[in-house]
Formats: C-alpha cells, structure tokens, sequence
C-alpha cells in the first residue's frame, strides 16, 4: 500500500514539474522576443547577451520539458531504466551552451569597453523592466519543484540569475539617463556573463558526476562497508558500487561474503531485509534501490573484482 502511494506520489511531483517547466518556457519565450526587439532598436550588448541567455534558457526549458516527458516512459528491455537520464544529459547540454554564451558576453563586453557604441538608454530601460518582470513570474512558477530534479532546479538558477541580469540591465539604462556614462552597458553585458559561468559549470559538474557514475553526494562507502560488516553473518564486502540514476535515484550494489551456514541454516533472507533497511534508513542518501550478491567464503578467488573496496 505504501508503495503504491509513493509511486502515485512521485507521479504527482513529476506532473506538477511538468507544468511548472511548461509554464516557466512561455514566460521565457515571451521575454526572448522581446529582448530581440529591444537589442535590435537600441543596439545594446546588455540586451543581446541576455538575449542569447534567455535564448539558451528557453532552449534549456524545452528540452527540460521534453527530458520530463522522456523520463515518464516505463522501462523496457532495452532500458531498463526507462529513459530517466534524459533530464541530466538535457541539463548538461544546457548548461554547456550557457557557458558559450558567457564566454561571448566577457569577450565581447571588454571589447567594448574601448570602443562604446551608442545605446539607447530609455528603449534599454523599458526592455529591462519587462525582463525583470517576466523573471519574477517564472521564478514564482518554478519555486518549490528545485529540490526534487535537476532540470527544475538548473532552470530556477537560470531564471533567477536571468532577473539579476535584467537588474544589470536596468542599471546600465540608468547610468547611461543621469550621468551620460555610455560604458554602462559594457559593464552590464560583463556582470551578466559572469553571473552565467560560474552557474553554467555547477551544473555541468553535477550532470557530469551522474554520467560519470560517481558516488552520490553524502553516501559515505567506507561507512556503508562498515555498517555492512556489523551483521554478525557478514564476514566481507568487497565489488561495492554506487551511483545515481538520475537526480534523488542512487543505486548500490555489493558482493557479500556470508558465513557456511547461512546457506544451510535460511539465514540470507533475514540478511538482506537488514542489510537493505539499513541503506535506506542509516545514511543521509537513502538508498531503496540496492543489489546485494551473498557469496559462500572463497567464492571471491575464481571471480573477477572490478572495483576497489573503500576501507
């Protein structure tokens, strides 16, 4: 009964993340166009680089939206997860292009610190208002659902980082307006790149850790080990692996040598009900999906061992 009301549960969430994705890309989409207008009539680099953010980010959104959709498909044959990666190879992609874009507005941006175009400071203005705006409407819209997926939570960041860019652009317009200063805008196009690399490679570097099948953040191994070896049926551990699946799924598997007479004796199940309740309830990361091998003592001299066994 549990399960089912988990599972129905986690249904819930992944719908309600559905419509904030889909909501959150047609704010941004909104707020795309009209910063392409805006660029155009005021020609200014605040405005294209945060277009080609904005850009980016509705990109990012549609294949967050699509990647959500992906990973509601059962699992088949030939993917036995379903298609749950899919969000973490959208977000790694998304957050790659960003970088581009950043590197393009510090480039760009230092460029025209020595050479000022002339910028439009009351068209900028208005076009920073209405992104602001937009910004705050999508962040409302996403808030809640970034603790429970990567794609929600790198569209959040996006969105947020967005409203301060669009602060940067208000900014700029005003001090261009009273002090006449055309530089502003250089040094806003500057700020809002750098806003979007640091951002870019925190999410690159978590997708990476997952497509890299790294240990989850906060599942210690060697405490895993040692908490595995306190059964008083458990003699070694050895071939431990974990990973995550996609965000809030980690998986672990061990090879564990259990005493001659716990084959004889009906032992094994009572081991592995312990052994599996104490993963999902001991650690920080719970783990519920977790695959154990009992092996007699001696099994592990004619099988190859592919990992290294923390101590």
């Amino acid at each position: 009964m549990g399960h089912h009301h988990d599972h129905a549960h986690g249904h819930a969430h992944e719908a309600t993340n559905r419509r904030r994705l889909a909501l959150a890309f047609a704010i941004t989409l909104g707020i795309l166009l009209a910063e392409l207008v805006g660029a155009w009539l005021t020609d200014s680099l605040a405005l294209i680089v945060d277009a080609g953010h904005m850009l980016t980010d509705a990109s990012g959104l549609l294949m967050a939206l699509t990647a959500a959709n992906l990973a509601l498909r059962p699992p088949t044959l030939r993917h036995t997860w379903g298609l749950r990666r899919a969000e973490v190879l959208a977000a790694g992609t998304q957050a790659t292009i960003l970088a581009g874009v950043g590197l393009y507005g510090v480039i760009e941006g230092c460029r025209r610190l020595f050479d000022p175009v002339s910028v439009s400071a009351s068209g900028l203005l208005w076009f920073g208002v209405i992104g602001l705006l937009g910004n705050v409407l999508a962040i409302a819209v996403l808030a809640g659902g970034d603790k429970e997926s990567i794609n929600v939570r790198a569209a959040l960041l996006e969105v947020v980082n967005d409203a301060l860019g669009s602060v940067a652009v208000i900014v700029s317009a005003l001090a261009m307006t009273w002090f006449g200063w055309s530089r502003a805008d250089s040094l806003a196009s500057i700020f809002i790149a750098i806003l979007i690399l640091p951002r870019a490679w925190m999410i690159v570097r978590e997708s990476g850790a997952i497509l890299l099948e790294a240990t989850p953040v906060g599942l210690d191994l060697a405490e895993v080990r040692r908490h595995v070896l306190e059964n008083e049926h458990v003699l070694d551990v050895h071939d431990l692996h974990a990973s995550q699946i996609t965000t809030g799924l980690p998986i672990l598997t061990a090879h564990v040598v259990l005493r001659e007479e716990c084959f004889h004796h009906g032992h094994a199940p009572q081991v592995l009900d312990a052994l599996q309740q104490c993963l999902a309830e001991h650690f920080p990361v719970s783990v519920k999906h977790s695959t154990f091998q009992f092996e007699p003592p001696g099994h592990q001299d004619h099988e190859d061992s592919c990992s290294i066994t923390p101590h």
